[in-house]
């Protein structure tokens, strides 16, 4: 008997970005390989010329070059056609005086959003405002979700980013709102003991001043 094929779904956090190719501002481009060896935040809007998606693509391109300084590329989406998507940024650039430097997929299919799960069907066929975080491996990091009415916060976005990259070079955890976390403040999360030699050790390192600890399953340290 044949193995049964397995039904392809939205990507999870943790899972491969699916290879596909993508129609922009910029030409045809592959991903994840355009940003092979970079981080690249991918997100969608429900569609140009609206009052909150301006706002989020000034919002964007007034941190391009912070973002970049984080190896850190962004690509936008929506079902429009390339033609509005250059009309628009156009009228960002001349009304608003911000260039967007960044490319914008033209899914006027809609076969993207499809495979990514950024279409609600029961609210019609503008994509919603989704955010896929993707490191350098082309795994996914993070997804966010928002609803129309609420625009994002691209600073979080800069926040989990360098997150993200603290904990993959330092083998740690980030806490609640760092680096301003109302317990330990900039310091880092230690891996959680999971065996009494850890505990020990855990132990030890507080006596030395290496980490400071609330409980041996609670500890931090500076980062």
């Amino acid at each position: 008997m044949e193995e049964e094929e397995k039904e392809e779904g939205m990507p999870l956090i943790g899972d491969e970005f699916p290879e596909m190719t993508v129609n922009t501002t910029h030409g045809e481009i592959e991903l994840p390989q355009e940003f092979e060896g970079e981080w690249f935040i991918l997100f969608s809007h429900p569609g140009d010329f609206t009052p909150v998606c301006t706002t989020e693509f000034y919002a964007f391109q007034k941190r391009f070059d912070e973002f970049r300084e984080l190896n850190t590329e962004l690509i936008g989406l929506s079902i429009d056609q390339v033609y509005s998507h250059l009309k628009w940024t156009e009228w960002i650039e001349d009304e608003l005086g911000e260039k967007i430097e960044f490319p914008i997929i033209a899914d006027g299919q809609g076969k993207v959003a499809d495979k990514l799960g950024l279409i609600h069907h029961t609210g019609g066929t503008a994509t919603v405002r989704a955010v896929f975080i993707v490191d350098p491996q082309s795994t996914i990091r993070a997804i966010l979700y928002y609803p129309a009415e609420l625009g994002r916060n691209m600073d979080e976005i800069i926040r989990m980013i360098k997150g993200f990259q603290k904990a993959d070079e330092e083998n740690v955890a980030i806490p609640a709102n760092w680096p301003e976390n109302e317990l330990v403040g900039d310091d880092v999360i230690m891996p959680p003991a999971n065996s009494d030699e850890m505990i020990k050790e855990r132990r030890e390192q507080e006596d030395k001043g290496e980490i400071e600890c609330y409980d041996w399953w609670l500890c931090h340290k500076e980062s």
